[in-house]
């Protein structure tokens, strides 16, 4: 008898506490807007490289007033490296300018006003919320994705369902520590190529009479 959905979750939980029992945000930030930015610019590219390229950028705009007086091109220019560059850049300027529209410049507290801006999903909502303003948010990556129908949390058929099941079974109060925890895991031990649901410890400490690899939906 194998143990029951809730056991593995609070065994995950415990074992990541122990493990990354403190976790910096991975993406370099000085305020919710360049947060914000930096969120946008990591969608299909790594907090590494977003990391290299965002100094130059906050150092032309800082804040949404000053993002709205450079032109798309010459933020194409800095943001090209993390892909999709043209998309991104106009996306940025947009949203600087629906910020000082709507938001006094500000960045609003508020999902649906964040996913309303362009370039925004729900994901980098949730991490906005989550990382500038302490919202609790289970913001689902590839990595978080991924774990989570490793260690059967879930089912997988997609990211909502991902989040929905995750904030069942983990306490509201743990996400967004937990959500950083789970990638930072998902990097380390648990890669999409360095582990098939038999080769991390999590995965072999939850299943250790498993003999196939595990299928993961995208």
């Amino acid at each position: 008898m194998g143990m029951l959905k809730q056991e593995r979750a609070d065994y995950v939980h415990r074992r990541l506490e122990e493990l990354y029992p403190e976790v910096p945000v991975p993406l370099d930030h000085t305020n919710s807007f360049t947060l914000l930015v930096a969120v946008l610019l990591s969608a299909q590219c790594t907090d590494v490289r977003v990391n290299l390229v965002t100094p130059a950028l906050f150092k032309l705009a800082d804040s949404a007033a000053k993002m709205s007086l450079v032109s798309v091109a010459e933020i194409d220019a800095i943001v090209r490296p993390c892909g999709l560059a043209p998309r991104k850049a106009s996306a940025i300027r947009g949203l600087s300018e629906i910020l000082l529209e709507k938001h006094g410049g500000e960045v609003p507290a508020d999902f649906e006003a964040l996913e309303e801006l362009p370039g925004v999903g729900h994901k980098t909502a949730s991490v906005v919320m989550a990382q500038a303003f302490g919202v609790p948010a289970f913001p689902i990556d590839t990595h978080i994705h991924r774990l989570a129908q490793r260690w059967k949390l879930t089912n997988g058929k997609n990211v909502q369902r991902t989040e929905e099941d995750l904030k069942n079974l983990f306490p509201r109060a743990s996400w967004n520590k937990l959500h950083l925890q789970i990638i930072f895991y998902g990097r380390d031990y648990c890669s999409a190529r360095g582990c098939n649901g038999m080769v991390c410890e999590i995965c072999k400490t939850l299943f250790p009479r498993r003999k196939t690899p595990v299928q993961t939906r995208k």
